[in-house]
């Protein structure tokens, strides 16, 4: 049975002509070429040309035609089209008085744009397409635009959304059926008995193999990382590392996986076979490859906690031996005074000094001063030795466990690692003779070649040559120097993107969705015409001494001042916070959810809800999850049972679905009137919050200044210019925010159309700027200390460039050359290959002869270049970043409110509950935009009506952010009188009996 995924909204949008159209599309559809005029010359009367002229502009730009279309001309479209007419477009109005006029018109117009109308029978081609794309992605709404930009290829005037509705959603039992198809050489019958042994309780621990392999590990101890190097050599025993599911898209097999994580081992027992083989299939497959990573991670994690305590030690050390050093070469000083006194003779001098300085004393002042003159100790390497025997609790196990790849090494490491898992595992008692040293750095040399009287070894010594190659390991895995093949972090770089077969297949489809020129590499030429036109203009207002001015050579950037508020926007303000309701945080999720239904969205992974306050609890759910309180306390307060709660909570608030609730309240507030005046949807800025943690959580980091002796994360959020946040998620506080910035971007689903986007200095790189503009948006970063960034000049262009740091240099015949790899790149990331946070962390850890990573360096200094020429010329953009970033801290402070449960502090040891938790507290501070910005609505409303002066230009420094009226606490009463008993006291409660 077809579903039905589209809400009423959505499918209006799908059948009308939209209220904006872009300024590139206007070019593309709507510009009257020789030949349009030449056919429009063919009919009768000025109104006849102009409805022409704007059906085959519409037809070209939607692949259809809406129903009254004439009443949703969007202003540019009518203004762009009428002025190349020079017709009025009040003509409009007399178009098309008779319905058979307007249908012989439409036909000729589809004869003339060589389109057909839509038959049944096309459903036969478009269903095998289809199905080929669903098993790449099967997200629907995807797949529906997918479809439309096909048809339009195909030149078949798209049918009505319903039918394109019932289309898509008939997809879901025909991608089980097809992947059940594809994976059927697989599925043995002694395959299908193993699988289902995943599902089975084992009598022995107590729990199903299905639930033990979705636990994570929530530290880094080595303890841990041997629980989790257990789950692979489990993995292994059932040849998972042998299968070749190279037939199921990524996207479909990180999709079924993910099924099999949220439910439970009774529901996958009840699935039909064609969908339960597999989804778990994939799901071991996808645990083999989350392990991996997983396990590495910890490695890495856990050197970098023993390098820090060696550092510690190292200060310690150095701290002590300051202090003893003063005592003893003030001993050794007073000793050498007695030697060179001359009044004392040589027969007594022993004597002498014996008296005044015990030879112990003396012994001991020779130790310290030797010891400040061993550099072994003056490096915090020596002291990784302290930590030999704790990584020896699991070393020897990861080496024999993971199967390590070399990528690029020209100093014999594989041989090294073969060494070193002999020795780890016992299996060689000493080093070789001949064992590799070309890998060991200078700063492990003394180490490794001196004994522990420092005396010079011809050969390596056994323990610090092991450090340092455990150090080395680690280092090459981050670099992507050494890799595994079941991996996504650390996998071989080239397989993160699209091969060459899939690239040439997608070239021409990505350059169109990305607007490039016919000749891709044009769009260098572009960027040079662009540059050399900023040039002349920034140099005059330079050298005019004005606001942005250079002082000595030194460019003056001075701070933006202040926006000036009018005193009519402040009254407004003054009477739209008088007037906000005054309203309890529960009671907005109820009337909200009223409105919109967003709790369609958190259905449930398995069974129907059959608790008859099911809805409440729902709620409750929703708000303990976004207002970080703990469920027992909420249970309680609420007077709910606490296991009815949790069980809410983790079979309806996953991810996905919370995702989907989010991105209905950003399109419900998108549409509002007012949201228009904040912005247009297309700009949205990011920036990270930092909240620290309690208990030994894996992801969570030192951070001083903001946690002081703790730890803790950030949560990175995405928020559009309407104020709504289309996007966040948990990230280590210790990465740049730069890694992370394109990925809810890439993830957007919502009907906001990001085309700019902004974040402060953390947030920028050169290769941002360079994956933004591959990816069709422009990158407006805040950066800090503008006057120190490095510009390029181009290669073999003699232009004069204005007086400011253009010390880098960029040949553009080179990047000419290597375009097509960068569109590669940018395809990888657009298609869903690869994530763009995944992609970055590993170009900026891979070797510096990667040459991919130069190219991309090399255009992203370009685009910089250009941007911030345009930053300093333009007052307006600068003013429109620094209000954007505003934006994103008004909000900062809503979340901060509404974040008051369990002290702050986040307790989620688990990635997933955290990203879990980071998607709640979305929810609800969109819950709380949407509901102020109605209610502000409404109170413009009764203003207006009232006779209040209103100027809509003051609308745009109103903000939907207010929290003040807002009761997030509950409400507590002191008039009720306990029930106590007979001696003035409650009656104690009575205690469950174990059973």
């Amino acid at each position: 049975m077809a579903s039905r995924f589209l809400n009423q909204s959505q499918r209006e949008r799908y059948e009308k002509v939209p209220t904006e159209i872009s300024e590139y599309d206007l070019m593309q559809f709507f510009q009257i070429t020789r030949q349009d005029n030449i056919f429009l010359k063919s009919f009768r009367g000025e109104h006849n040309r102009l409805a022409i002229a704007l059906q085959i502009g519409i037809v070209r730009f939607m692949g259809f035609l809406p129903d009254k279309w004439q009443q949703q001309i969007p202003a540019n479209v009518a203004a762009m089209v009428s002025r190349q007419l020079d017709s009025d477009i009040e003509l409009l109005l007399i178009y098309g008085q008779r319905d058979k006029t307007r249908t012989e018109h439409l036909n000729v117009i589809l004869k003339y744009l060589k389109f057909r109308r839509w038959q049944p029978l096309d459903e036969i081609w478009l269903l095998p397409w289809l199905l080929d794309k669903g098993m790449e992605h099967d997200n629907q709404p995807i797949l529906l635009r997918q479809v439309c930009l096909k048809l339009g290829q195909e030149k078949i005037m798209s049918p009505s959304i319903g039918t394109l509705e019932r289309i898509v959603g008939s997809l879901d039992e025909q991608l089980h059926q097809e992947t059940y198809r594809r994976l059927s050489l697989l599925l043995t019958e002694e395959m299908k008995a193993r699988l289902t042994q995943i599902v089975e309780l084992d009598d022995t621990g107590g729990i199903t193999l299905h639930r033990w392999l979705c636990q994570v590990p929530t530290s880094n101890t080595p303890r841990a990382i041997n629980q989790t190097l257990e789950k692979i050599n489990f993995l292994k025993s059932l040849n998972v590392h042998e299968w070749d599911l190279s037939v199921i898209s990524l996207n479909r097999r990180k999709r079924l996986a993910q099924i099999a994580r949220n439910v439970s081992n009774k529901y996958l027992q009840r699935m039909n076979a064609t969908r339960r083989y597999p989804i778990l299939i994939c799901f071991l497959y996808e645990s083999l490859i989350d392990t991996n990573d997983k396990v590495l991670e910890m490695f890495d994690d856990y050197w970098e906690h023993i390098v820090n305590g060696s550092k510690k030690q190292l200060d310690t050390y150095q701290q002590t031996l300051f202090k003893s050093q003063n005592e003893a070469m003030k001993t050794l000083s007073q000793t050498v005074s007695i030697i060179i006194n001359d009044t004392i003779t040589d027969d007594q001098l022993r004597t002498c000094i014996f008296e005044i300085y015990p030879k112990e004393m003396l012994r001991e002042a020779l130790l310290v001063t030797g010891a400040a003159l061993r550099p072994a100790r003056q490096t915090y390497l020596y002291y990784l030795n302290n930590y030999y025997t704790t990584l020896k609790q699991f070393t020897p196990n990861l080496l024999k466990t993971i199967d390590f790849q070399i990528a690029h090494s020209k100093d014999g490491f594989l041989g090294v690692l073969d060494i070193l898992t002999g020795l780890q595992t016992g299996k060689r008692r000493k080093l070789p003779d001949d064992a590799p040293i070309d890998f060991i750095t200078p700063s492990w040399n003394k180490l490794i070649f001196e004994n522990d009287q420092q005396q010079p070894e011809a050969l390596p010594q056994r323990q610090p040559y092991e450090l340092c190659a455990l150090a080395n390991l680690r280092d090459r895995l981050r670099a992507g120097d050494v890799f595994i093949n079941i991996s996504r972090k650390y996998a071989d770089f080239n397989s993160l993107l699209l091969s060459n077969v899939q690239w040439e297949l997608l070239r021409q489809d990505f350059c169109n969705q990305m607007s490039m020129p016919t000749l891709p590499t044009e769009r260098i030429d572009q960027r040079l015409q662009e540059l050399e036109s900023l040039l002349k203009p920034l140099d005059e207002l330079l050298n005019a001494g004005g606001e942005i001015r250079l002082e000595e050579g030194i460019l003056v950037v001075p701070a933006l001042p202040a926006e000036d508020v009018p005193f009519s926007a402040k009254a407004l303000r003054e009477q739209i916070n008088q007037r906000l309701p005054k309203v309890n945080i529960t009671d907005i999720i109820k009337e909200v959810d009223a409105w919109i239904n967003f709790s369609e969205h958190l259905h449930g992974l398995e069974n129907e809800p059959r608790n008859q306050e099911h809805q409440s609890i729902l709620y409750a759910a929703v708000f303990a999850s976004g207002c970080n309180i703990p469920l027992s306390d909420l249970a309680r307060s609420c007077e709910i049972d606490y296991q009815t709660l949790w069980w809410t909570s983790n079979n309806y608030l996953s991810e996905e679905n919370l995702k989907k609730a989010n991105d209905a309240l950003v399109n419900f507030h998108y549409q509002q009137w007012l949201s228009g005046y904040w912005g247009g949807g297309t700009l949205s800025s990011s920036d990270g919050q930092r909240f620290p943690t309690s208990g030994k959580i894996r992801n969570a980091k030192a951070l001083p200044n903001y946690f002081g002796y703790g730890k803790g994360i950030t949560f990175y959020t995405h928020t559009s210019d309407q104020y709504s946040q289309y996007g966040s998620r948990s990230i280590s506080s210790t990465e740049r925010d730069a890694t992370y910035v394109l990925d809810e971007i890439i993830g957007n689903e919502t009907d906001l159309t990001i085309l700019e986007h902004t974040t402060d200095t953390s947030g920028y790189s050169d290769l941002i700027f360079a994956l933004f503009d591959l990816l069709g948006m422009d990158f407006c970063p805040r950066i800090r200390d503008i006057k120190d960034q490095r510009l390029c000049k181009i290669k073999d262009r003699e232009w004069e460039y204005p007086a400011l740091k253009f010390t880098g240099r960029v040949n553009p015949d080179y990047l000419k050359q290597h375009f097509d790899e960068l569109l590669k790149v940018a395809a990888s990331i657009k298609s869903g290959r690869v994530t763009a946070s995944l992609l970055i962390s590993k170009l900026q850890s891979y070797p510096r002869q990667n040459n991919l990573m130069y190219v991309l360096q090399a255009y992203g200094q370009l685009v910089k270049t250009i941007f911030i020429l345009k930053y300093l010329l333009s007052m307006p953009l600068r003013r429109k970043i620094n209000t954007q970033l505003i934006k994103g801290e008004q909000l900062h402070n809503l979340r901060l409110y509404l974040w008051f449960g369990g002290d702050g502090i986040v307790r989620r040891k688990q990635e997933e509950q955290q990203q879990k938790v980071v998607r709640s507290l979305n929810l609800i501070t969109n819950i709380v935009l949407v509901w102020n910005t109605v209610y502000i609505q409404e109170i413009i409303k009764e203003l207006h009506q009232e006779g209040y002066p209103i100027d809509e230009n003051d609308f745009e420094f109103i903000s939907p952010a207010p929290f003040a009226h807002i009761n997030r606490l509950g409400k507590y009463s002191f008039n009720t009188n306990p029930d106590l008993g007979v001696n003035g006291l409650r009656p104690l409660r009575k205690p469950k009996l174990n059973t």
